[in-house]
C-alpha cells in the first residue's frame, strides 16, 4: 500500500541512486510503533536501483556497517529511537559527510524518542548544504486500507461489519491488524463476522507492548491508565483523573511542557520484531524520566510520556489502540477494577444526556446489579427510538443470557428485545431467548402471547422457518385475542401475508378479516396502520388492482415513526409484489419511497428486503452488467439471513444458467445454501422450480423436468396466487409436453388462465401467451405457435422484459421454420415458404442480438447454431477454410465460452448441433491457442 506521500519521496531517492547531479537524499519517516516503518524499508531494499547498493541496520543490534565511498548507496537505519550514544553519533557523522550519491532513510517513533521532536539527541546535526532534507509521517491504515489486507487475508468472506470492527479496535495499527487477521485466518472459517473479530482476543505483541509501558509507570500513572481501560473511551484529563481517584493539579512544573507535543507526535502499537525478542520501548530512554509526584496532572504526564496513553486532536486521552484495554483490565486487581466502574459510573451518571449503555456497562462490572439492569432497558429503549435496533438487540441479549436476571426483569426486558428484533436483521440467539420466555408457564397469558407473536414474525421473516413461525404466529393470536386485540390484530394481518407455502389464498384473506375487526375495534392507530399496510401487501400480491388503492391511503406522513415503519414495509412488500407483477416503473418509484421511509425510520429488515428486490427488478429489466457481482456481494453480506439472501441467489442462478454455467446454476438454484424451492416465499419458489425445469430440459432429463413441474404446479394450485406463475408455467407447460403429457400441460394453461381472470399483471398476462405458444409447438402446431410467441414477445418488450422477449423470439423464429419446413415447396406456396424461412432468421438474428448483448452466451449460441442450420445454400460458407492461424475462429469461440461456463462436450454439442467429437475438437485448439491449462480458464482468457 503505497501513499501518494510515498511515491514523492521514493522517486527522489530514485534519482539519487541513478542521477549523478541530484545529490545526497535524508527522508525522516516517523511512525507509532507498528504502523509499518519496517515494512517500509523492505519495499526500498526491494527496489531494482537499490540492487547491490542497499545497507540496512538496525539500531538496537550491532554496529553501523560501513557505506562504499564515491558510489551510490542506500542506507536503511531502522529504530534510531533505541541507538544509544555512541550509534547516534555514527549516524550523525554519515549525515554530516554524505556522498553525493547518497539516500538515507530513517525511521523512529515519536512516542519514545529521548529528546522530544529531535531523532538523532540533544546535540545538533549539522546539515550539508546539498542535502535534502524530507520527512514522512506513517499513518495508521484508514478503513479502505483495512479493508484491502482483509480481503487479501481471508478472501471475499469478511463482511463488512468486520472490517469495520477491526478498523475500530485496531484504530488502522497496521501490526495490530496483520495479528488479528492471522487469528481469524485460523478461526473465523469462510466467513468472517464482527463477532468473530471480537472473540480473536489482544494480540500478544500488542498486549506485551501495552502491559510492559503500563507496568513501568509510577503508581498513580498507573491508575490514570487503569482509568482509561475501563473508561473504553477517549477521554478528558479531569474525567481520567476522577476516575483514578487522583487530585488534580493546578500548576504544571515547567518540564511538563513538552509531553502534550511528544505524545500527540505518535499513535503507538508495536513493529513486527518486536515478538522475536525486540526492544518494548519503556525503559531505556525513560530510566532517567523526570519525577512528577503524585499529583493527578503529573501522573497523566507521566502516562503520557511514556507513551501509555495518547493525546488526540479533542484534547482527550485514551489507550493508543482501543484493543489494548482488554489487556489493561485483566492486570487491574478486581476490588480495585470495581471502584474504577463505580466511578466512571457516577461519572456517566451526571451527563445530560446520560449515556446509558456505557452508564449499563459500568454498573454491571461495579457490581451494582439492580442500577444495571435499569440502565440496560433505559440503554435498550433510547436505541430503539433512535432506529439503532441491532445495538438494542446485543445489549438486551448479553443481559437476558446472565443467569443473575430474574424471571420478573427477564419478561419486563423480553419485549424490549422482541419489539427491535422483528424490524432488524436476524439474531438465532433472540429466537433462543424469546423460545425459552414463551415455555415459561408463569407468564401472564397476555404476555406470552406478545413474546410468541414477535417470535413468529423472527422465525417467518428473519430466519426463514415459516412453518414454525406460522404455528407461533397462530398460538399468539389465540393467546392475544380476548385481552390484547391490538396485539392479537397484529397477528392476524401477519397471517394474511400469503407468501410462505403450505396455505391458500382464501385462508389468508379470512385471516385479513379478522385482522381488519380486531384492529377497528383496538383503537391503535400503529395497529391499524401496520393492518392497512398487510391488506395493501395482500391484495397487490395476487394481483387485485383495488390494492394500489390501499397503498396510496397509508398514512405517509404520520409524526408516529411506529406507524412511518409499518408505512416502509408496506411500501416495500408492494415493490416485491410489483416486481412479480410486471409493473418495473412503477417498481422502481415505490423502491425509492421505501428506501428512504425505512432509512429515516429505521427499519434495517425492511431495508435489506428492498434491497433483494432491486436486484430481482435489474434481472428482469436486463441491467444485467455487474448484476453478478452485486449479487454476490449481498449475498455476502445477508448470509446469515436465508429469506433476504434468497433473492439474490436466485438472480445468481438465472444468469449461470443464461449464460451456460450449469453447474454454478445448480448450486445458487439447488444448492445446500440455496433457497429450496418447497420451503421459500411462494413467488420465490415458483421462479426457482422454473429455472431448475428449464436445467433438467437442457440437459435432456425430461423425465425429472416432468416431476418438478407437477410437484412445482401442485404448490400454485395450493397456494392458489397465479400471478407468481408466470415464471413457472412456460417451461412446466414444456417439460409436461415433451415428456408426453400434453393434457397436463394443456390443464397448466387452462387453469393459468382462468387464475388470472379479473385481475392485472402484465408479466403474468405474457407469460400465458407463452405457455400457450408453447403448449402449441409441443403439440406439432408450430403454425398456430408463432402468432402467440410474437404476441408474447411484444407484450414482454412493453413491459420491459429484454430477455424474455430474446426467448420468445427465439420461439416464433423456431417455430416459424419448422412450419416452412412442413410447407409443400410448389407454385405461390414455394415462395411464401421462402418469405416465411426469411422472417424466421430475422426473429433468430434479433434474438441471438439480444442474447449477446446481455451477455447470455448459452443461449446467444443456441440460436446462432440454428440460424446456421437453416441459412440458404447460397449464403453459407463457400468451400475451403478461413485462416485464423493463432486467434480463435468463431465457432471455437463460442465452444471456449461455453466449456469455460462448464458445460460438457456433450451438452455443448447438443447446444450447438455439433458432434462430440467435434466440440472436442474445437476445445483442444482454443486450449491451444489461448494457452490455458484448463477448460475452466478457457471463459477467462478468451475475454477481451
Amino acid at each position: 500500500m503505497v501513499t501518494q506521500g510515498e511515491e514523492f519521496w521514493i522517486g527522489r531517492i530514485r534519482r539519487s541512486l541513478t542521477e549523478k547531479d541530484a545529490g545526497p537524499v535524508l527522508v525522516l519517516v516517523a511512525g507509532a510503533a507498528g504502523t509499518g516503518k519496517s515494512r517500509l524499508l523492505r519495499r526500498l531494499a526491494g527496489l531494482p536501483e537499490a540492487h547491490g547498493v542497499v545497507t540496512s541496520w538496525r539500531c538496537d543490534r550491532g554496529q553501523l556497517p560501513d557505506v562504499v565511498a564515491d558510489a551510490p548507496a542506500l542506507l536503511l537505519v531502522d529504530d534510531v529511537h533505541a541507538a544509544d550514544e555512541e550509534a547516534l553519533a555514527r549516524v550523525r557523522d554519515v549525515l554530516e559527510h554524505p556522498d553525493a550519491r547518497m539516500a538515507v532513510v530513517v525511521t523512529y517513533r515519536p512516542e519514545e524518542l529521548a529528546q522530544p521532536g529531535l531523532p538523532f539527541g540533544a546535540e545538533p546535526l549539522r546539515y550539508p548544504d546539498d542535502l535534502v532534507v524530507l520527512r514522512h509521517r506513517v499513518r495508521p491504515w484508514d478503513a479502505g486500507q483495512v479493508a484491502e489486507a482483509a480481503s487479501e487475508a481471508l478472501g471475499e468472506g469478511c463482511a463488512p461489519q468486520a472490517v469495520a470492527r477491526l478498523h475500530e479496535l485496531s484504530g488502522g495499527v497496521a501490526q495490530v491488524v496483520v495479528d488479528l487477521l492471522a487469528v481469524l485466518r485460523d478461526s473465523a472459517g469462510q466467513r468472517c463476522t464482527a463477532a468473530d473479530v471480537d472473540a480473536a482476543g489482544v494480540p500478544v505483541r500488542l498486549a506485551e507492548l501495552t502491559l510492559h509501558r503500563t507496568h513501568a509507570l509510577p503508581g498513580p500513572a498507573r491508575r490514570v491508565v487503569w482509568a482509561a481501560a475501563v473508561l473504553g473511551e477517549p477521554a478528558s484529563g479531569a474525567d481520567l483523573l476522577t476516575v483514578a481517584g487522583l487530585a488534580a493539579r493546578t500548576t504544571a512544573a515547567p518540564e511538563d511542557t513538552h509531553a502534550g507535543h511528544q505524545a500527540r507526535e505518535g499513535h503507538q502499537g508495536h513493529d513486527s520484531h518486536q515478538g522475536r525478542g525486540g526492544h518494548h520501548g519503556h525503559d531505556r530512554h525513560h530510566g532517567h524520566a523526570r519525577h512528577h509526584g503524585h499529583d493527578g496532572e503529573g501522573a497523566l504526564t507521566a502516562a503520557l510520556e511514556r507513551a501509555a496513553l495518547l493525546e488526540d486532536a479533542e484534547h482527550r486521552y485514551a489507550l493508543p489502540v482501543p484493543l489494548a484495554a482488554a489487556a489493561v483490565l485483566e492486570t487491574i486487581p478486581g476490588p480495585v477494577r470495581q471502584e474504577l466502574h463505580g466511578r466512571a459510573a457516577a461519572l456517566l451518571q451526571r451527563r445530560h444526556p446520560v449515556p446509558w449503555a456505557a452508564l449499563a456497562r459500568h454498573r454491571r462490572a461495579g457490581g451494582e446489579m439492580r442500577a444495571w439492569l435499569r440502565a440496560v432497558e433505559r440503554a435498550a429503549q433510547q436505541f430503539a427510538a433512535e432506529g439503532r435496533h441491532q445495538e438494542a438487540i446485543a445489549l438486551l441479549e448479553d443481559t437476558l443470557a446472565s443467569p443473575l436476571v430474574a424471571k420478573a426483569a427477564r419478561a419486563r426486558l423480553a419485549p424490549v428485545l422482541a419489539a427491535s428484533a422483528v424490524v432488524a436483521l436476524r439474531s438465532d440467539q433472540t429466537v433462543e431467548v424469546l423460545t425459552q420466555i414463551v415455555q415459561d408457564e408463569d407468564l401472564p397469558q397476555a404476555v406470552r402471547g406478545e413474546m410468541r407473536l414477535d417470535l413468529g414474525l423472527l422465525l417467518c421473516n428473519q430466519v426463514g422457518r415459516s412453518t414454525h413461525g406460522w404455528a407461533e404466529l397462530e398460538r399468539s393470536a389465540a393467546e392475544l385475542r380476548e385481552e390484547r386485540p391490538e396485539l392479537a390484530a397484529r397477528a392476524m394481518s401477519a397471517l394474511a401475508m400469503p407468501y410462505w407455502p403450505g396455505n391458500s389464498l382464501d385462508v389468508h384473506l379470512a385471516w385479513m378479516r379478522d385482522a381488519e375487526q380486531a384492529s377497528a375495534a383496538s383503537g391503535d392507530e400503529v395497529v391499524r396502520t401496520a393492518v392497512a399496510a398487510n391488506r395493501a401487501g395482500l391484495a397487490l400480491s395476487y394481483g387485485n388492482p383495488e390494492g394500489w388503492q390501499l397503498l396510496e391511503a397509508l398514512p405517509f406522513d404520520s409524526p408516529d415513526p411506529r406507524c412511518r415503519r409499518h408505512v416502509a414495509r408496506g411500501l416495500c412488500n408492494a415493490a416485491d409484489s410489483s416486481v412479480w407483477l410486471g409493473y418495473y416503473d412503477r417498481t422502481r418509484e415505490l423502491l425509492d419511497q421505501g428506501l428512504e421511509l425505512s432509512a429515516r425510520s429505521g427499519a434495517p429488515y425492511t431495508e435489506r428486503t428492498a434491497m433483494g428486490t432491486r436486484l430481482l427488478l435489474e434481472w428482469a429489466t436486463g441491467q444485467w452488467e455487474g448484476l453478478s457481482e452485486r449479487c454476490e456481494e449481498f449475498v455476502r453480506e445477508t448470509a446469515d439471513m436465508p429469506v433476504i439472501s434468497a433473492d439474490a441467489r436466485t438472480v445468481l442462478g438465472l444468469l449461470h444458467l443464461a449464460r451456460g454455467g450449469w453447474g454454478p446454476a445448480g448450486s445458487w438454484l439447488s444448492g445446500t445454501e440455496a433457497p429450496l424451492a418447497e420451503h421459500a416465499a411462494a413467488p420465490l419458489g415458483a421462479t426457482l422450480a422454473g429455472a431448475l425445469i428449464r436445467l433438467a430440459l437442457a440437459r435432456e432429463d425430461l423425465a425429472g423436468a416432468a416431476a418438478q413441474a407437477r410437484t412445482a404446479w401442485n404448490a400454485v394450485l395450493t397456494k392458489g396466487v397465479f400471478v407468481w406463475a408466470a415464471e413457472l408455467a412456460p417451461w412446466a407447460v414444456e417439460a409436461l409436453a415433451r415428456d408426453g403429457d400434453a393434457a397436463g400441460a394443456r390443464e397448466v394453461v387452462d387453469t393459468f388462465a382462468r387464475g388470472l381472470t379479473g385481475l392485472a399483471s402484465p408479466a403474468a398476462e405474457a407469460a400465458l401467451l407463452w405457455t400457450r405458444a408453447g403448449l402449441a409447438e409441443a403439440t406439432d402446431e408450430p403454425a398456430l405457435a408463432v402468432p402467440l410467441y410474437q404476441q408474447a414477445a411484444t407484450a414482454f418488450a412493453a413491459l420491459p422484459r429484454p430477455y424474455a422477449r430474446a426467448l420468445t423470439a427465439e420461439g416464433a423464429g423456431r417455430c416459424a421454420l419448422k412450419a416452412a419446413d412442413d410447407d409443400t415447396p410448389d407454385g405461390d406456396d414455394s415462395a411464401a415458404r421462402e418469405g416465411g424461412r426469411e422472417q424466421a432468421l430475422a426473429e433468430l438474428a434479433f434474438a441471438a442480438e439480444q442474447f449477446s448483448d446481455l451477455g447470455a452466451a448459452w443461449d446467444a449460441a443456441r440460436v446462432r447454431a440454428l440460424s446456421r442450420a437453416h441459412q440458404p445454400e447460397k449464403e453459407r460458407r463457400r468451400p475451403g477454410r478461413p485462416s485464423y492461424r493463432d486467434q480463435l475462429s468463431p465457432r471455437e469461440r463460442e465452444v471456449a465460452e461455453l466449456a469455460g461456463n462448464g458445460l460438457t462436450n456433450r451438452e455443448i454439442a447438443t447446444t450447438l448441433h455439433l458432434s462430440p467429437r467435434t466440440v472436442e475438437q474445437h476445445v483442444a485448439r482454443a486450449m491451444r491457442k489461448l494457452g490455458t491449462a484448463t477448460r475452466q480458464e478457457l471463459g477467462v482468457a478468451d475475454r477481451p
